[in-house]
């Protein structure tokens, strides 16, 4: 019987779900952008350049500046 080059345990495979993943550049859309305090990607605030998420502008309104009006 002749062996077959798939069989053989040592050989890698190269579509590994690890090398597949994360695969393409992020370059545009909600995957390119995350938080920059806690790399968050969801509920991002991005007026005025700040690319904070919503949980970390509520801990860190009052130090950035930011007053809650009426």
């Amino acid at each position: 019987m002749s062996e077959t080059s798939f069989s053989d345990p040592q050989k890698k495979c190269n579509m590994a779900h690890s090398n597949v993943w994360f695969s393409r550049p992020r370059t545009y859309g909600k995957g390119s952008r995350q938080c920059r305090v806690c790399a968050h990607q969801a509920g991002l605030i991005r007026k005025w350049g700040l690319d904070i998420c919503r949980q970390c502008f509520r801990e860190r309104c009052k130090a950035i500046g930011f007053t809650k009006s009426n």
